[in-house]
């Protein structure tokens, strides 16, 4: 019981801060959970179930804000599902190791971006033709090399809609959305593995629900695209540091 809920105030804080990113904790919660004696495959399962949960409470708002691209979310979500598996066929033939340094090293440059780089905003908005064409794009890109890392391609998402000149806000909330279904894929394979801590489960599952309400609440009423950028930013170096860490 304490155990668990050591894990639920661990789990409200950062999902708080990840929901405003536009992306899940689940990269976060895995390790801490681990740490917690929790046993892996439990803790991964859960942690993506989690996922889950906080961007639906959290794209309930998105949507009434309209903040989320649907033209832009459809497509990629239907061409990363499709691409992703393509990616983890080539990632058999290639050596892991160099990949994950790669992809650390687009973290860093994406990161950088978010931070010093200015990007102008596109009123693409009302262009439907450009939205589903960014859609396809970035759901092929975040699919394959998703696939192709074994990480979730709300990573590579975020950033690339900032960079095509999506307002920040609109490229979390959009990509909040694909998390949903994305960490639902993952948590029915990871949940086949081994079985659910209950207890966890449900004070880690409040604590999601209340950060992504709160987080969403930052979002949407509290901070303007530049903050938002700038905890993208500081997100994304987070995400490399603990990379970092792990390779070496």
């Amino acid at each position: 019981m304490t155990i668990a809920l050591i894990a639920g105030l661990i789990t409200l804080v950062f999902t708080t801060l990840l929901t405003i990113a536009g992306v899940g904790a689940a990269f976060i919660l895995i390790p801490v959970f681990i740490a917690l004696g929790v046993d892996i495959h439990v803790s991964m399962a859960t942690a993506l179930l989690l996922n889950s949960i906080a961007m639906v409470f959290a794209s309930y708002r998105f949507v009434k804000n309209r903040l989320i691209l649907w033209k832009v979310a459809i497509p990629i979500l239907v061409v990363a599902t499709a691409l992703s598996p393509l990616g983890a066929y080539v990632s058999t033939g290639l050596n892991r190791t160099v990949l994950l340094w790669s992809f650390t090293g687009f973290l860093l440059f994406a990161a950088g971006m978010m931070l010093f780089y200015r990007a102008r905003e596109k009123e693409i908005v009302h262009s439907r033709s450009k939205l589903i064409g960014y859609g396809v794009s970035v759901g092929g890109f975040a699919g394959f090399l998703g696939g192709l890392l074994g990480v979730g391609g709300g990573n590579f998402i975020v950033p690339v809609l900032v960079w095509l000149g999506i307002n920040p806000k609109k490229a979390s909330a959009t990509t909040s959305f694909i998390v949903i279904f994305s960490s639902l894929s993952g948590f029915l394979g990871h949940a086949t593995l081994g079985g659910m801590d209950y207890s966890l489960l449900g004070f880690t599952a409040a604590g999601s629900a209340l950060g992504a309400l709160l987080g969403s609440w930052l979002m949407t009423d509290k901070l303007n695209p530049r903050h938002v950028k700038l905890i993208i930013g500081m997100v994304l170096l987070g995400i490399a540091a603990k990379m970092i860490w792990n390779l070496i």
